[in-house]
């Protein structure tokens, strides 16, 4: 390597031009991550770059690659630049975990932590068909399209159908007993579905569901996240009360149709806060009604549902639980989740999409800060 003061301070501009690159997984500078093997700048300008992949099956190595290579060429004086990729041993990948998540033996369920600042919403329902996981990815997407740094959680094993609705089929990459999430429309998510092959059954009791959510909440990497959304399985069964006692800070929303019979199931759902001790975020009434080409109103599955819900859980509970929203009965919107771009993204002008934006205002604007929570300090008589 030369060691001319030209050809050094061009290796420093390289240095820097690298630490702008973020991993795409880890969203975090590969300087920073230990992910820079070498940097040398040869005589005619051509720098040759040798990065550390965290596991030989990266799915990222071309993302990364392209990052490199698109920062580095913008450095004045370089001529090309040739990326060498290279893996990281088990002691670096055991530097990279300790460094992101500390030393701890067990891994921790960050959220649940009482400094934590993420809002964690558990989306429920007391039955299936309701629209819960529609609602769920649109509600992560208008989240993410503000500019929130959002994660959702598949918790229902069973029905898993979240990664479709968001549009990937990518597989999470583990690093020793970490997992960084796939990312899509700006979200990271985390499936069951991610860990089975093509669209075998989950046949699983209990004990196995806590402990797959479990995972879910502490061995995945979720980075500094302003909102977890958590699909629930429909009914009041294992996983959300493994919810209550993983993230007892979590809030309820509970999602229903206009029909009394769903909305009965659905005050079920949410009077389980009575026992877990959850606060409710409120209630979303899906397929409000169909608007016709003449501009009038069809209400198929009745009126009134949602309205009923939270007026019976406010009583309940002793504490208001609002109607956060109607959303309209759009083929655009089933459509959308098959395709794998939420509504909100894909027709943004749509009255389910407004509807659901709406929603995801509603609850957001409670600023993300400190207010409420314990700060373990004692007040200090003055002398």
């Amino acid at each position: 390597m030369s060691t001319t003061g030209n050809t050094t301070t061009t290796e420093q501009a390289v240095h820097a031009a690298l630490a702008t690159v973020d991993d795409p997984e880890i969203h975090r500078p590969i300087t920073e991550l230990g992910m820079v093997k070498s940097v040398v700048v040869l005589a005619d300008g051509r720098a040759q770059i040798g990065v550390y992949l965290t596991v030989a099956g990266c799915p990222m190595r071309d993302t990364i690659t392209k990052r490199v290579t698109a920062a580095v060429s913008a450095v004045e004086g370089i001529t090309g630049v040739d990326v060498e990729l290279d893996v990281m041993n088990d002691e670096q990948r055991t530097q990279l975990r300790r460094g992101l998540r500390g030393d701890s033996a067990e891994p921790v369920i960050p959220f649940a932590q009482p400094g934590s600042l993420t809002r964690v919403y558990c989306v429920a329902s007391g039955k299936g068909g309701v629209g819960k996981s529609s609602v769920t990815v649109n509600l992560a997407a208008a989240m993410a399209a503000k500019g929130l740094s959002v994660g959702v959680v598949d918790a229902d094993i069973y029905g898993h159908s979240v990664p479709r609705m968001l549009g990937t089929s990518a597989r999470p990459t583990k690093v020793e007993n970490m997992i960084m999430p796939p990312q899509s429309h700006g979200v990271k998510v985390i499936s069951i579905g991610m860990f089975t092959p093509g669209n075998d059954a989950v046949v699983w009791r209990g004990p196995m569901l806590h402990r797959a959510l479990q995972q879910f909440l502490a061995d995945v990497f979720w980075g500094d996240l302003d909102v977890l959304l958590l699909d629930l399985p429909p009914g009041t069964g294992d996983i959300a009360i493994s919810t209550a006692q993983l993230v007892p800070n979590a809030e309820l929303l509970v999602v229903t149709t206009p029909q009394m019979a769903a909305a009965e199931v659905a005050e079920r759902a949410g009077s389980i806060a009575l026992q877990t001790r959850q606060r409710l975020a409120g209630v979303v009434e899906n397929m409000s009604w169909m608007e016709l080409p003449d501009g009038t109103r069809m209400e198929v599955f009745g009126a009134g549902g949602g309205q009923t819900v939270a007026d019976s859980l406010t009583r309940t509970l002793g504490a208001p639980v609002p109607l956060l929203g109607q959303v309209p009965l759009e083929t655009r919107l089933r459509e959308c989740g098959d395709s794998g771009t939420p509504i909100v993204l894909s027709e943004p002008e749509s009255p389910a999409a407004v509807a659901l934006r709406g929603v995801a205002d509603r609850l957001t604007t409670r600023a993300r800060g400190l207010a409420g929570m314990s700060l373990n300090i004692s007040p200090v008589r003055k002398q």
